[in-house]
C-alpha cells in the first residue's frame, strides 16, 4: 500500500497515544507528509483552533486517533469527561475536515459501542439495537455519534469517512498509569509492581470470567491502511484478531511471562464489564487483511517496551 500514501498530506490527531504513535511510526515509514500537533499547540475541543489549523495546512486525509480513553475504573469515575471530550473532538475534526475540503477521514470506534446483550461475534448491524454496558455507556455513546456523523457526511456530501472498530488493543505506546490503562497494560503494571515489591499475591477486579478479543496495535495499523486504500461504504468496519480469551487466562499469560510466582485473587465485588466481547471482522478480511501477531508475542513486545520506559 506504500505508493497510495507516499507524499500525501496527512493530519494525525492524537499521535502520542497507543494507536496514534503506532500510526505515526508506520506513516513516517511510508514517506507521507505528516502533520502533527501536541495538545499545547492545538486543543481539539476548541472549534476555532481546529478550523484554523485545518484551513492553514489543508490536509488530504485526517486520522482521528485522539480522545479520552480508559478502563472500567476511569469510565466509572469520569463519565462526564468521557462523553464531553470525545464528542467535542470528533465533532470539530469531522465537520472541520469537510469544511476545508478533506475527502477522506479515518475515525475510530470501540467494541463498547455494541449492546451488552449482542450475539457473538458482534457485527455492525447490531449497533443501536439494545442497551450498552452501563460502566462505559457515556464513552460508547460518544463513539456511536462519531460513527454516525461520518456516515451522515458520506451520504450528504459524498466523502469517504470511515469508522474502524478495533477489538481490545494493546502494544508498545500504551498507557500504564492507573487512571487510563486498559486491561493488558493494567495487568502488566500490577504484576510488575507486585514482583518488584516481593508481594505474595495480586488481587484483580471482577471474577476473571469475562472474555475479550485482543488485537496487537500494529496489526490494527495494517488493517487501517487496507481500509483507507480499498474500503467503500458508510457502515463501521470491525477489526478483530479472532483470538479470544478470558481475563483470567490473560492474567495467567502475563504472570507466567513475567515469572511472577504469587497467587491471583479476584475481588468479585468489582465489575467485570461486559461478559463477552468479540467482533465479526469479515469485511476487512475480505479485503485481504490478516493479523500477524499472536498474543504471546504481542505481550512480550509490550512488556519489553514497558520495561524500557520504566528503566529510562
Amino acid at each position: 500500500m506504500s505508493f497510495i500514501f507516499k507524499g500525501r498530506r496527512i493530519y494525525l490527531a492524537g499521535h502520542t497515544g497507543l494507536v496514534g504513535s503506532a500510526l505515526k511510526r508506520r506513516l513516517e515509514r511510508e514517506g507521507t507528509h505528516l502533520l502533527l500537533a501536541t495538545h499545547r499547540e492545538l486543543d481539539l475541543t476548541r472549534t476555532a483552533e481546529v478550523e484554523k489549523f485545518l484551513d492553514l495546512h489543508r490536509p488530504e486525509l485526517v486520522i482521528n486517533a485522539a480522545g479520552r480513553v480508559g478502563g472500567i475504573a476511569a469510565n466509572s469515575k469520569f463519565p462526564a469527561e468521557f462523553i464531553h471530550t470525545n464528542l467535542m473532538i470528533q465533532t470539530n475534526l469531522i465537520h472541520g475536515a469537510w469544511k476545508f475540503g478533506v475527502r477522506q477521514f479515518l475515525n475510530f470506534g470501540s467494541g463498547c459501542m455494541y449492546p451488552k446483550e449482542s450475539d457473538r461475534p458482534m457485527s455492525p448491524e447490531m449497533l443501536l439495537t439494545g442497551r450498552m454496558e452501563p460502566t462505559s455507556q457515556p464513552y460508547a455513546l460518544a463513539k456511536l455519534a462519531g460513527a454516525e456523523m461520518c456516515a451522515a457526511y458520506n451520504r450528504q456530501h459524498g466523502t469517504r469517512y470511515i469508522t474502524a472498530i478495533p477489538s481490545n488493543l494493546y502494544g508498545p505506546g500504551d498507557h500504564f498509569d492507573t487512571e487510563r490503562s486498559h486491561v493488558v497494560s493494567a495487568l502488566i503494571r500490577r504484576f510488575h509492581e507486585a514482583k518488584k515489591n516481593g508481594a505474595k499475591g495480586v488481587t484483580l477486579w471482577g471474577t476473571g470470567k469475562a472474555t475479550r478479543e485482543f488485537l496487537f496495535v500494529d496489526d490494527l495499523i495494517d488493517a487501517c491502511l487496507v481500509l483507507l486504500a480499498l474500503h467503500k461504504g458508510d457502515e463501521p468496519v470491525n477489526v478483530g484478531s479472532g483470538a479470544v480469551c478470558s481475563v483470567a487466562e490473560l492474567a495467567g499469560h502475563i504472570s507466567r511471562m513475567m515469572k511472577f510466582d504469587g497467587k491471583l485473587k479476584w475481588n468479585r465485588s468489582k465489575p467485570d464489564g461486559a461478559d463477552q466481547k468479540s467482533l465479526d471482522s469479515t469485511v476487512v478480511r475480505k479485503l485481504g487483511w490478516r493479523p500477524q501477531t499472536d498474543l504471546w508475542t504481542g505481550l512480550k513486545q509490550t512488556y519489553d517496551w514497558f520495561l524500557s520506559k520504566c528503566e529510562s
